[in-house]
C-alpha cells in the first residue's frame, strides 16, 4: 500500500464500534432469552413442581434480590477492571445456572438456583453502559442504549416462540439446557474480539478515536460519598425503582395472568406474550434516537426528561385502561402497548446514567438497577400473595399507579449535573 493510500485509509473512520454494538446487541438478546424463558415455562413448572402463586413469586423474587444486590459490585468491577473480563465472567456464570434450572426437583432447589442465576447475571447491563461510555460519543449514547434494550425485547419476543415448541416436544427442562449454550458461545467470541478501550484495539484507527472522543479514565474506587450526596442520584434511584414494578410484571407474570385471568390456552399464549416485546423493541430504538435528536434542540435536561415522562406516564394509563376492557383480545393488545410505551423511558434512563456517571457509568447504572430490582422483589412477593387473596385486578391497578410515581420523579432528574463534579473542582 502506498503512503497516499494509507493516509486516505487512515482518514476514514474504522467503525469498529459498530461491531462492538453488534456484540452488545447479541449479549442483550441472549440475556433476555435466558431470563424470560422462565416466564413462558411458568405454567408448566408450577404444575410439575406443585408451586402456588405465592411460591412462584418467591422464586421470581430470589432472582431479583440476588440480581439487585450484586448490581453495584458488578458495575464497579467493570469500571475498575474493564468490561471485557467482567462480561465474560458474567455470561459464563449465568449460562451454568440456566442449565442447572433444568435439573431442579423442588421449590427449595429452584429458589437457590434462581438466586445464583441472578447473582451471576448482575452487572451485565451496567457493564454494557461502561462499554457505551468508552466506545461511543456522547451524542450517540441514548441511541446506543436504545439498540441494546431493543435487543433485550427481541430476546423476550423470541423466548415464547422458542420455549413453547420445546416444552411441547421435550418438556420444560429442555428449554434451560438448550438456552444455556447460547451464552457460552457469546462469551468465547467476546473475549477474543473486544478490548476495554478503543485505543487498545488493533483495528481502530485515529479517525475513529477522534469521533469517539476521550475515553473515561479507570475508576480506582466506587464514588459512594459523591453518589450519596447527590439529590440527582436519589431521584434516578426512585424513578427506576417504581418503573421496575411494571417492567418486572411484564417479564415474569404475563403468561400466568393471560392464562388464568384472560383464559388463553397454552397454544394461544405465544403470540400474546411475544407481542409486548416486539412492540417494546420498536419503542426502545425509536425513543433512544428521539432523545439524541431532541438534546441539541431543547437541551440535555428536557431531551431526556420529556421522553422518560411521556413513556412511563402513558404506560400507567394503558394498564388501568386494560382493566376496564372486557374483550380479552382488546385487553391483551392494550397491555402489550402498555409495555411498549413503558420501555420508551428505558434507554433514556440508562443514557442518563452515562450522562451523570461518566467514568463511574457502570457503578451508577448498577446502583440504579439495584433500586429497580428492589422494586421487582417487592412487587413479586407482594403481587403473588395479593393474587391469592384478592384476584388479579386490584394488584395490577396498584402496579399501574407505580408508573405515575416514576413519572413524577423524572421532574427531579437533571442529566446535565455529573455526580462526580465535586471531585473535579
Amino acid at each position: 500500500m502506498t503512503t497516499e493510500a494509507a493516509a486516505v485509509q487512515e482518514s476514514r473512520p474504522s467503525n469498529v464500534r459498530r461491531k462492538v454494538m453488534l456484540g452488545l446487541f447479541l449479549l442483550s438478546v441472549v440475556t433476555y432469552l435466558d431470563r424470560v424463558c422462565i416466564n413462558s415455562a411458568a405454567p408448566e413448572m408450577q404444575r410439575d413442581l406443585g408451586l402456588s402463586n405465592a411460591q412462584w413469586g418467591m422464586v421470581v423474587a430470589a432472582f431479583l434480590a440476588a440480581y439487585g444486590i450484586f448490581e453495584v459490585p458488578g458495575g464497579w468491577l467493570g469500571d475498575r477492571f474493564g468490561p471485557r473480563l467482567i462480561l465474560t465472567r458474567i455470561v459464563v456464570w449465568w449460562s451454568g445456572f440456566t442449565a442447572l434450572t433444568g435439573v431442579t426437583r423442588s421449590f427449595g432447589q429452584l429458589l437457590f438456583v434462581r438466586a445464583m442465576f441472578g447473582a451471576g447475571e448482575a452487572g451485565a447491563y451496567p457493564n454494557a453502559s461502561c462499554v457505551v461510555s468508552r466506545w461511543f460519543p456522547a451524542r450517540q449514547r441514548a441511541r446506543a442504549q436504545g439498540l441494546i434494550f431493543m435487543a433485550s425485547r427481541l430476546g423476550g419476543a423470541l423466548s415464547p416462540l422458542l420455549v413453547l415448541p420445546l416444552i411441547a416436544g421435550w418438556g420444560w427442562r429442555s428449554v434451560f439446557y438448550v438456552f444455556s449454550l447460547l451464552g457460552v458461545v457469546w462469551a468465547v467470541w467476546w473475549w477474543r474480539f473486544f478490548r476495554d478501550h478503543p485505543t487498545d484495539h488493533p483495528a481502530v484507527n485515529s479517525s475513529e478515536v477522534a469521533i469517539i472522543g476521550e475515553s473515561p479514565r479507570r475508576l480506582a474506587h466506587a464514588p459512594v460519598a459523591a453518589m450519596l450526596r447527590s439529590s440527582n442520584f436519589w431521584a434516578i434511584l426512585g424513578m427506576y425503582h417504581f418503573f421496575c414494578y411494571a417492567s418486572n410484571w411484564y417479564l415474569f407474570w404475563t403468561a400466568s395472568y393471560l392464562s388464568t385471568e384472560k383464559g388463553w390456552e397454552s397454544s394461544e399464549l405465544a403470540a400474546y406474550t411475544a407481542l409486548p416485546f416486539v412492540l417494546a423493541a420498536i419503542a426502545n430504538i425509536a425513543s433512544g434516537s428521539v432523545s439524541d435528536r431532541l438534546v441539541p434542540k431543547i437541551g440535555l435536561v428536557w431531551g431526556r426528561r420529556a421522553v422518560g415522562m411521556a413513556g412511563i406516564g402513558t404506560a400507567g394509563v394503558l394498564m388501568l385502561l386494560s382493566l376496564a376492557i372486557e374483550d380479552r383480545v382488546a385487553a391483551s393488545l392494550v397491555l402489550a402497548l402498555g409495555f411498549a410505551v413503558s420501555d420508551v423511558m428505558l434507554p433514556v434512563a440508562w443514557a442518563v446514567c452515562t450522562d451523570v456517571g461518566r467514568e463511574a457509568a457502570g457503578t451508577v447504572s448498577g446502583a440504579m438497577n439495584t433500586a429497580g430490582q428492589a422494586g421487582g422483589v417487592i412487587m413479586s412477593v407482594g403481587y403473588g400473595a395479593l393474587i391469592d387473596s384478592y384476584g388479579w385486578n386490584i394488584p395490577l391497578a396498584l402496579i399501574a399507579c407505580s408508573c405515575f410515581l416514576s413519572m413524577l420523579l423524572w421532574w427531579r432528574i437533571d442529566p446535565s449535573k455529573p455526580i462526580l463534579r465535586q471531585e473535579r473542582r
